[in-house]
């Protein structure tokens, strides 16, 4: 497997490079991988590599004008504990756009990185455990 394959690339057009590496590396568990600051970054976790794109990047330059402003498409980061989460986000000052919003799929919470692209945040729900069979409780 080549290093391109192991990751899920996604990019982010941001204001600011290194604003949004200190985001993602205090806040949202991700790495620094490479730093071109101003013009670019990348960080990771687990295999989601987000690409941190300046003004002066070749991603930013490339991207007409009209489409270069943060919308409604979002990473998604799973948790166990969605509201042990939240209160340290608060309590790095991390405020968000949304309230907790649950489903029948989990619960989630919108935030924006500093450049404003969206963040959600999400905690599965949780599966009853189905009943074993009758084979199962036999052994």
């Amino acid at each position: 497997m080549t290093t391109r394959d192991e990751y899920v690339s996604v990019r982010y057009l941001v204001d600011d490079v290194q604003a949004a590496i200190d985001f993602y590396t205090a806040h949202l568990g991700f790495t620094l991988h490479s730093s071109a600051v101003p013009a670019f970054a990348d960080v990771i976790r687990g295999r989601l590599r987000l690409l941190l794109s300046g003004a002066a990047s070749s991603g930013a330059r490339a991207t007409p004008k009209e489409l270069a402003v943060a919308g409604g498409n979002r990473i998604h980061l799973t948790y166990d504990d969605l509201d042990a989460e939240i209160a340290r986000l608060h309590s790095a000052g991390v405020s968000f756009r949304s309230e907790v919003v649950a489903g029948p799929g989990g619960r989630q919470i919108l935030l924006t990185d500093p450049a404003g692209n969206l963040i959600e945040l999400f905690q599965p729900a949780r599966r009853p455990t189905p009943p074993a069979s009758p084979d199962q409780a036999r052994s």
